[in-house]
């Protein structure tokens, strides 16, 4: 079975994206992909966006306690700086690899 593909801004009613599904407080909710939506760039192949039915789509669910916390640790980690081991108060660039103070110390002893 193929999928119907829609030009951009031309998709039909009844049809959403993921972040429009999220906006509206509803997930996919382990529906099929009903349709594609193409969008064309000038150089490079176009984008494809999935479009889900707002019909059959499912409620968010809430977020739990303990999904909560796992969350705020995950979240600490990030921030947490693995060479001086403080909380930086920032998420910790992947291009630095540390806090900036920690970052900047090599230089500066240079």
């Amino acid at each position: 079975m193929t999928l119907p593909v829609y030009s951009w801004h031309l998709a039909p009613d009844g049809l959403a994206t993921r972040r429009q599904l999220r906006a509206l407080g509803l997930r996919p909710g382990g529906q099929s992909v009903a349709a594609e939506l193409r969008r064309p760039r000038r150089r490079r192949s176009p984008l494809i966006a999935y479009l889900y039915r707002i019909d059959a789509a499912k409620p968010v669910r809430p977020m739990t306690p303990a999904r909560w916390a796992a969350l705020e640790r995950a979240n600490a980690a990030r921030r947490t700086c693995p060479v001086c081991g403080r909380d930086a108060g920032y998420v910790i660039p992947a291009s630095l690899g540390s806090c900036v103070p920690c970052a900047d110390a090599p230089a500066l002893a240079a």
